[in-house]
This record gives C-alpha cells, sequence and structure tokens, in this order.
C-alpha cells in the first residue's frame, strides 16, 4: 500500500483540529496540534487520540495523569501552524488560562474538555490514548476550525 496515497485517502474524511496540552515533569507547558480526536463513551465520559511515536512529546503525554484536549475556531488556524512547528516556545503570545493541575487551556477554542489519562494502546506508528473527561467547556459562538483534503476549512451555512 502506498503511503501517499493512504493518507490522501483518508484526508477524504474531514476532521476538527485540536491542540493537546500538558505539563512537563519541570512544570513547563507542553502542546501539539492533533486531528485524531474521538468521543468513546458518554458513560463514563471518554475520548481518544492518537500520537505518533515519534513524536518528541510522547514521553510527556505518555506520563501525565492530566491533560486538556481544545477543541481549535475557525480563526485560530495560526495555533494550529504554532503548535504543529518545531518552535520551541510554541506557547508564545497564546493566551492561556490554568485548568485542572495547572495544564495550560487555550482561550478562545470552540471546546476544551479536560482529562486525566484512562489508557494508552499500541497502534502501529502510533500510540492510542483514552483519557475520562472531568471538565468540559463549548463556546455557543466559535465555529470549529476544520482539517479536509490536506488543508484547513470553515463550516459554512450554505447548503
Amino acid at each position: 500500500m502506498a503511503c501517499r496515497a493512504f493518507r490522501d485517502a483518508l484526508g477524504g474524511f474531514a476532521t476538527g483540529v485540536t491542540v493537546l496540552t500538558a505539563l512537563a515533569p519541570d512544570g513547563q507547558p507542553v502542546g501539539v496540534t492533533i486531528s485524531s480526536f474521538n468521543s468513546v463513551s458518554l458513560q463514563p465520559p471518554l475520548i481518544l487520540w492518537s500520537l505518533a511515536c515519534d513524536s518528541p512529546r510522547l514521553e510527556v503525554f505518555r506520563r501525565s495523569r492530566l491533560y486538556a484536549v481544545n477543541v481549535l475556531a475557525a480563526d485560530q488556524e495560526w495555533i494550529s501552524d504554532r503548535f504543529a512547528s518545531r518552535d520551541s516556545d510554541r506557547f508564545s503570545g497564546v493566551r492561556t488560562i490554568a485548568g485542572m493541575g495547572g495544564v495550560p487551556l487555550l482561550h478562545g477554542c470552540a471546546a476544551c474538555f479536560e482529562c486525566s489519562s484512562e489508557a494508552h494502546y499500541p497502534g502501529g506508528d502510533h500510540l492510542i490514548f483514552v483519557g475520562r473527561v472531568s471538565r468540559f467547556s463549548r463556546s455557543e459562538l466559535a465555529e470549529p476550525l476544520i482539517f479536509h483534503g490536506g488543508r484547513y476549512r470553515v463550516l459554512s451555512n450554505a447548503s
């Protein structure tokens, strides 16, 4: 199977764009852009997401007891790009508030889920994380940022 062709086919599925945030053992904030986010269960409230095994942030998230899933709003494309980059200071210029355990929550998101780590499982070249949602919030006004076909999109009211 050609990897690029498989990736392009997967790009036919529109996803929301999220930034996962946590605190490293030294207390420094850590974040990474993720599009692999799904709900798992309502009772108990569980979500899942995955991170590449070669990510330099994998160990921080693997060891984190707490993390947050920040669902980006349509006007936060620059935040997605920042947290997907190799920039060492990804939080520079990004407004945050402290969530559970001090985990940074990104200001202005469409939704935010504060989670405790429930489990993680190997999944090929990724590690799959399951989180138990402890708190969540949602903006009634913010439209979500969408990723489809290898580029950002926004929802349209056109039918």
